[in-house]
């Protein structure tokens, strides 16, 4: 059974191949649109006047109250009603850097307000515009703050991705189903494909945690 397995793998190995590499792009073009989007959601939700932090606040407990799954028809689909020609993996993308940055937005605010008002209010002091406060203050250390979470959200968003094979993305559930349904070896793929994801996750905590190191304040 091991080499008859050992057989299938070698002819499907391409298509292996390809769905790793369309899962780590969607992932990748996700985690990395969501979090420059959840940057900006966290500015506006401590710093946006009151009209601007209730309709982000809206906007964030919305998409976290949200299924993913329901995130990725919609932004198949109701693009499409409305006229927009999204294929599948750009569907794809938005969904789950709209999901990403309503995570990364929560994140952001949570680590701003929990450094003293009084650095920011030395900053003044000393006659530091916002731009030079937030940029040299209070971001270094907001960022230190978000790496740990930043990190699970994106293991999260390649987890997410798997939700992507209903509107047609071959990423890699998908093209695991495609082998299995030639040869009918379902265990065997599907350990495969969870070790397959179980790498790409340890990969981001791995660098999530070499980003930290790099980013720590001297002991």
């Amino acid at each position: 059974m091991s080499h008859t397995f050992l057989e299938q793998l070698w002819i499907g190995r391409y298509v292996i191949m390809n769905g790793i590499g369309v899962t780590v792009s969607i992932s990748l073009l996700a985690i990395l649109a969501g979090s420059i989007l959840g940057v900006f959601v966290g500015l506006a939700l401590v710093y946006g006047g009151v009209v601007l932090r209730l309709a982000v606040r809206a906007y964030t407990d919305i998409i976290r109250g949200t299924p993913v799954l329901v995130l990725v028809l919609a932004s198949y689909y109701v693009s499409a009603a409305v006229g927009l020609d999204l294929g599948p993996f750009s569907a794809g993308v938005l969904a789950l850097a709209i999901f990403c940055s309503s995570h990364v937005g929560e994140i952001v605010r949570g680590a701003l307000q929990a450094i003293p008002k009084g650095q920011t209010e030395a900053a003044k002091a000393i006659g530091l515009t916002f731009t030079q406060t937030f940029t040299s203050v209070l971001w270094p250390q907001a960022m230190r703050q978000c790496l740990p979470a930043w990190v699970n959200t994106a293991a999260e968003m390649v987890k997410a991705s798997t939700l992507l094979s209903v509107i047609g993305v071959a990423e890699l559930l998908l093209r695991t189903q495609e082998i299995i349904s030639r040869n009918f070896m379902s265990l065997q793929f599907y350990f495969l494909a969870g070790g397959l994801y179980f790498i790409i996750n340890y990969g981001i905590e791995h660098f999530g945690k070499y980003v930290e190191r790099k980013t720590a304040l001297p002991s």
